[in-house]
């Protein structure tokens, strides 16, 4: 029986600067990933609000 060799990978990660997170970068980087967050919380907000505006004004 032949012995298999065992294959390492090493992961390579690259760490992006604090000033350079909020850049606005287009493309999958991850100051794309921290504004689709941030629109996203912000329009979840926004839902909410309407939905209780709505709630609120509707029962007269």
């Amino acid at each position: 029986m032949k012995k298999q060799t065992k294959i390492e990978l090493k992961e390579t990660k690259k760490f992006v600067d604090k000033q350079e997170l909020n850049l606005w970068k287009r493309g999958f980087t991850p100051q794309a990933e921290i504004w689709n967050g941030r629109m996203a919380t912000i329009g979840i907000g926004i839902i909410f609000i309407v939905i209780f505006f709505i709630s609120k004004f509707s029962s007269i």
